[in-house]
């Protein structure tokens, strides 16, 4: 009984032991079919540079229905387990749990006992999760302490936009849905990314729109209106209320990813602003607290500005024609697990920016590398064209590798990016310990016809999924 009752080596009580853990060799990737003639699958990626079949496809899990479109996803069990309130300190970290943003359904693919054996083992209904939810539209999947937390881009009704999109908590282990976690909303209607201060018992929440102003693209008006999410919400986590809400600003549009630093003792993180209205810039926000922490409420302030690029209207897509010019539109931002370097993906001018937040309150550029993009249409270093520009970051636990995709979301690809059909692409960038970013010529990996490439996750974890609960010793 002994052998069986202990934790996962893959879970780490620190950040930096995680960053000491084994290279990454498998990672896993979703794939969407747009065009409606297959199903969205998963496919597995080897990341061994001393196998054979390094930067090659060598499994792929198909679903069984057609259009999910794939999004997020993740593990059912990471390293917050090791938090001595968790209730599953025996669970492995073994199943992906990947939900359909489009049907609002959510399969569950057992890793073991090998990733080239992955399969299906589980389907949640789009109905059930309404019943025991109210919530349509999962997104965005964390591990916790004690079990899965899910968030939902729409509510109830037809529209998902009848009542407040918000989070629900998955038994990590059996894959039952408990329920809805908020216990009271407060102001808060929108939902994007969510993620906390573990051991400060705070939750963070940000906000994208309802599911009319993005399954069938942006819409322009609304953008110029300044409709879109523009909060960012602090909750406290263990009894599952809203505490704060800022406002950015009203055009301040989509406030979407939340990165929190990773050593449990510090109290800031950062926020990615695809689009300021006003200049059309990308922006950073970082939210933090006063050092002597007289107060516990949080503040805000903008630490980044990424300018727009100028470009000929001739150039542009229909929906950037009247600007001239191309956003950066930051749509994916992710921070090394030692807090020391933030990677922003800016996919409208294709760009990946990496800045040294060691001092958070004074970012630095320390790197850039450039890749596709809306008029730049850079290369790759083979020679490769890359469809579309970086989008979904995965960064390896030692800090040294960051993989990326080139797709966001279907109807948002086709009004960026409307030159026929984007293939998937999966390419890597080797990191600089000291600053710097360089494109890897040789690993590009490119997926079946008619299937594009979104988010990627490492076999072991990585880090937009561990979250700790001990300092970094």
């Amino acid at each position: 009984m002994a052998s069986v009752l202990r934790t996962d080596p893959t879970f780490y009580p620190s950040p930096k032991l995680a960053m000491e853990a084994p290279r990454e060799t498998y990672g896993f990737v979703v794939n969407l079919c747009t065009d409606g003639s297959k199903p969205d699958a998963l496919s597995v990626v080897d990341l061994d540079p001393r196998s054979g079949s390094y930067g090659q496809i060598v499994h792929q899990v198909r679903m069984p229905n057609i259009g999910d479109e794939l999004h997020h996803f993740g593990w059912n069990a990471c390293s917050s387990v090791l938090n001595p309130m968790g209730g599953h300190p025996f669970v492995e970290r073994r199943y992906l749990v990947i939900p359909g943003i489009r049907s609002s359904r959510i399969y569950i693919v057992d890793t073991k006992p090998h990733p080239t054996q992955a399969r299906i083992v589980k389907i949640i209904e789009p109905e059930e999760l309404m019943r025991k939810t109210g919530y349509s539209r999962p997104h965005t999947v964390h591990c916790g302490p004690d079990g899965i937390y899910i968030s939902c881009l729409g509510g109830k009704g037809v529209n998902g936009d009848e009542t407040p999109s918000g989070i629900f908590i998955m038994d990590c282990e059996s894959f039952e849905i408990l329920g809805p976690w908020e216990m009271d909303h407060g102001e808060q209607r929108l939902s994007y990314d969510f993620w906390w201060h573990l051991s400060q018992n705070v939750a963070m929440t940000s906000e994208w729109g309802t599911p009319r102003q993005y399954e069938n693209g942006i819409v322009p008006e609304d953008l110029l209106s300044n409709k879109y999410g523009h909060h960012l919400h602090f909750w406290d986590l263990s009894k599952r209320r809203l505490k704060q809400t800022i406002d950015l600003g009203p055009s301040h549009q989509m406030a979407l990813e939340v990165r929190p630093a990773h050593e449990p003792n510090r109290d800031y993180g950062f926020l990615g602003v695809v689009v300021n209205t006003e200049d059309l810039n990308g922006e950073i926000w970082l939210w933090y607290r006063d050092e002597a922490k007289a107060s516990e409420e949080f503040k805000v302030k903008k630490i980044i500005d990424i300018p727009a690029e100028a470009a000929d209207p001739a150039d542009l897509p229909k929906l950037l024609k009247g600007f001239g010019a191309v956003p950066p539109t930051v749509t994916d931002i992710d921070l090394s697990l030692d807090d020391k370097f933030l990677y922003v993906a800016c996919w409208g001018t294709g760009e990946l920016r990496q800045y040294d937040v060691s001092d958070p309150h004074n970012p630095k550029l320390s790197g850039s590398v450039h890749l596709g993009g809306v008029v730049r249409r850079t290369p790759h270093p083979s020679g490769k064209d890359f469809p579309g520009a970086p989008q979904m970051l995965e960064i390896s636990r030692d800090g040294r590798r960051i993989y990326f995709t080139n797709s966001l979301y279907s109807t948002w690809d086709d009004q960026f990016y409307p030159d026929g059909d984007m293939p998937g692409v999966q390419v890597l960038v080797h990191v600089d310990p000291n600053g710097g970013l360089t494109l890897d010529p040789d690993f590009f990996v490119t997926f079946e016809k008619g299937y594009r490439a979104h988010q990627i996750r490492l076999e072991g974890g990585d880090c937009s999924t561990d979250s700790f609960c001990y300092s970094s010793v």
